[in-house]
């Protein structure tokens, strides 16, 4: 569960975030808006990734400026941009970096080999079975994406922030990342601006301008963000 409670912020003196208030239980939720409208600010409010000038935030009951850490131990993120994301040279490398938390070996933990079949399983499952040892970054941008969604849920997160993970993806992608995302147990915040992605979520936030305009069933949210954006 992520609270929020008068969350502001500002970049350059610009407001992004204004006086957002919810509370996030749902095991699935959606986030939509346009451009700048603030919504990937506010998922990376969830994590601590943006630390909001104003208001608090509660992840799994944590308070979020304080136990920043262990909030980000606890909550995956995917970025929009897999590169960010992918930090070594070859895809079983960088899974392998996710099972090795701060890169040290966990007493009692997976060994080695453990870890390497681990590696692999997963990149099997997300298409990237073929290429364990080849140099990530020139990967295709779907499958950097698809490394990235690799090396965040093997981590088996609390909770999933997905921000816009499909945007690059062919339909093939779209179809197995919207499969794996709805076999999760775990509580799944996304982002996107592929709106049939929210046809099975619990609730879809919309927002415009730094606010929360909407929030409601995914059909009513949806056709309320259609009429904004056709104004």
């Amino acid at each position: 569960m992520i609270v929020l409670d008068g969350v502001s912020h500002s970049f350059d003196d610009r407001p992004v975030l204004r006086g957002i208030s919810a509370e996030l239980s749902e095991r699935r939720i959606g986030i939509i808006g346009a451009n700048g409208s603030g919504k990937s600010t506010l998922a990376r409010t969830f994590n601590g990734l943006v630390v909001p000038e104003h208001g608090t935030v509660e992840t799994l009951g944590l308070d979020v400026r304080r136990k920043r850490s262990e909030v980000r131990r606890r909550v995956g993120f995917m970025f929009a941009d897999a590169s960010a994301q992918i930090v070594m040279p070859t895809p079983a490398e960088d899974v392998a970096l996710s099972l090795r938390p701060q890169g040290r070996r966990r007493r009692g933990g997976p060994d080695d080999a453990d870890i390497t079949r681990r590696a692999a399983e997963i990149l099997g499952e997300f298409g990237l079975g073929d290429h364990l040892d080849a140099p990530a970054q020139l990967l295709s941008s779907g499958q950097k994406q698809m490394l990235a969604f690799a090396s965040v849920l093997v981590t088996d997160p609390e909770i999933l922030v997905c921000d816009e993970p499909t945007t690059l993806l062919d339909l093939r992608n779209v179809l197995l990342v919207r499969r794996r995302l709805a076999a999760l147990e775990q509580q799944v915040i996304l982002l996107t601006h592929h709106l049939e992605m929210l046809d099975d979520f619990d609730r879809v936030l919309v927002m415009d301008d730094g606010a929360i305009v909407f929030d409601g069933a995914p059909a009513d949210a949806i056709g309320f963000y259609r009429e904004l954006a056709a104004r």
